[in-house]
């Protein structure tokens, strides 16, 4: 177990050795030192000493599968782990303040959206240093010292414009911290003199100034996982968390996570994602957005596998029917939760416009409820109401649905998760596509990765779905509803005219002062080559401070 330390002059040898190898190269405000102190920079160092090197090896088993399914072999369950999936063991068990999380809300970890989020009507918040961040380093710097003030408790806000004063509830909600995905480098930080994996920064920062605190109320150091797409992606943390127990002298078990099956490959691994982590994890999560994403990516290559529009890829759609059944029956099989997915939608003022909303939101979460969902997400305050009232009524008397088996099911195969979706290809579809892309595209190179755009909470993994939908159909010819076969010319044409479109939407003053014409060229970087880009926010970082 190390002693925290109290500043750098009290540092052993070895770990001044080893605190030398760590390069902050991002500028640390004097009155912000404290949330990256020498104690916790000794830390971050440890875990980048031991577990860095097997990033690279994970995400170059992700291209070589990538480039197997691109030559004709469809992903499918792992005859190599039939063991583990026919196997009757459970996790480990979930702590007492997770047994109920019937709606979580998620968003990014700015201050006033933190307080509004740990006192809105749900059980949990996941603040969100992922998808729907923009991670501009002061941002991530800010959003840390943020999470520690929400979990001491002493986190206030006063909004500039109108001096309205935001203060934290008595009885706020559950705070689970989301980290980055594999992929993502922290830049302004370096070890080795290599850029770190950002997922490291978050995890060990989060960890290392909140543990004590969380223990101390009676919960504890709670994480997302996204993005996973292996069983050796989820041993890595399982690593990870195993270490920083040792480390810190804490009961193994004390970190707990929950994965989100976000991505194609995933969904063949659920059991092994939940064994490889079965000591630390608590459920599972329908991440659908970037799922549909995921699909569209691994699939690129199958013409008979193009989506439709995005507006009518819904979770009653069979392949994702199918996804939400296979995670529900796989994770209470094994004693874990198996969460929702998210209501993108947001409140509108108009209160007819309001109630069709909310009853899209009552829909879509009475079918989560009724298929076996422990619970779901929303990314507003104003929608929490709807959605729990739906969870309080399938739920009862019971926190969660663990006992709903789904034993009696026709087993999910291959195929049922593969299968095509069926639907229009639209010119209004794909402009709609293309302004969405665009509008989010320059707010995340502005330093904002969470938007609403059109009545719709965007964050990547929308705005993901839109350019890699118009990628796909152009590489495979697919004509529109006009009779246009879908070009690099058409897109181009389009994306001219839905550039002016934005411009008269939001004004002219607004268009000159936003990155508007660095977010087309990007989008059409992206959308014209000839190679998938795997994600927008790697050549999107380099827009960033």
């Amino acid at each position: 177990m190390m002693e925290p330390l109290a500043d750098e002059q009290t540092l052993s040898g070895g770990q001044g050795k080893m605190l030398e190898r760590l390069q902050i190269l991002g500028a640390v405000p004097e009155d912000q030192s404290y949330i990256i102190s020498p104690a916790a920079q000794v830390f971050l160092a440890e875990l980048c000493a031991r577990f860095t090197s097997r990033v690279e090896t994970l995400l170059q088993r992700r291209v070589s599968r990538q480039e197997r399914i691109d030559q004709g072999e469809l992903p499918d369950f792992l005859p190599e782990t039939q063991d583990i999936r026919a196997g009757q063991w459970k996790i480990l068990g979930i702590p007492q303040d997770l047994q109920d999380r019937r709606v979580e809300i998620t968003g990014p970890t700015d201050r006033k959206m933190v307080i509004n989020a740990l006192n809105a009507n749900v059980k949990v918040f996941m603040a969100d240093f992922e998808d729907s961040m923009s991670p501009v380093w002061s941002k991530m710097l800010e959003g840390q010292i943020n999470l520690q003030d929400a979990v001491n408790g002493t986190i206030s806000y006063i909004q500039p414009e109108s001096g309205k004063s935001y203060q934290l509830c008595d009885d706020p909600a559950v705070l689970i911290c989301r980290v980055r995905g594999l992929h993502l480098r922290e830049k302004h930080v370096t070890f080795d003199q290599q850029q770190i994996p950002g997922a490291l920064f978050d995890f060990a920062l989060y960890f290392f100034n909140n543990y004590q605190a969380l223990l101390k109320k009676g919960s504890g150091p709670y994480f997302y996982l996204p993005k996973l797409q292996s069983y050796q992606e989820a041993k890595w943390w399982s690593d990870i968390f195993h270490f920083t127990e040792e480390y810190f002298g804490l009961d193994t078990g004390t970190i707990k996570a929950t994965v989100l099956i976000e991505t194609l490959p995933a969904v063949f691994e659920m059991d092994e994602i939940l064994f490889s982590l079965k000591e630390h994890i608590v459920g599972l999560n329908c991440g659908r957005w970037d799922y549909i994403f995921s699909y569209i990516k691994t699939l690129k290559n199958y013409p008979d596998r193009v989506l439709p529009d995005r507006q009518v890829v819904t979770m009653d759609k069979p392949f994702l029917n199918a996804y939400s059944r296979l995670l529900i029956r796989t994770c209470h099989r094994r004693g874990a939760f198996a969460m929702g997915g998210m209501a993108a939608f947001i409140p509108v003022k108009d209160a007819a416009r309001n109630a069709q909303v909310q009853e899209k939101i009552r829909q879509d979460k009475l079918l989560e409820g009724t298929n076996g969902h422990d619970g779901t997400w929303v990314a507003h305050p104003g929608l929490a109401d709807t959605a729990m009232a739906v969870f309080n009524e399938v739920l009862g008397s019971q926190s969660n649905q663990l006992m709903m088996t789904r034993d009696h099911d026709a087993p999910v195969t291959a195929a049922d998760l593969l299968q095509p979706c069926e639907g229009e290809r639209t010119e209004q579809g794909m402009r709609h596509n293309i302004r969405v892309a665009l509008q989010y595209i320059e707010a995340w190179i502005s330093g904002n990765g969470c938007v609403p755009i059109y009545g719709l909470m965007e964050d990547a993994a929308t705005a993901e779905i839109s350019r890699t939908s118009i990628w796909q159909w152009i590489q495979h010819h697919k004509t529109l509803d006009n009779g246009e076969t879908v070009t690099k010319a058409l897109f181009e044409r389009y994306l001219a005219e839905e550039v002016e479109v934005v411009r008269g939407e939001i004004g002219e003053e607004h268009f000159r002062q936003g990155r508007f014409d660095e977010a087309a060229q990007l989008m059409k970087r992206l959308t014209t080559s000839d190679e998938l880009t795997d994600f927008l926010t790697v050549p999107g970082y380099e827009y960033l401070a």
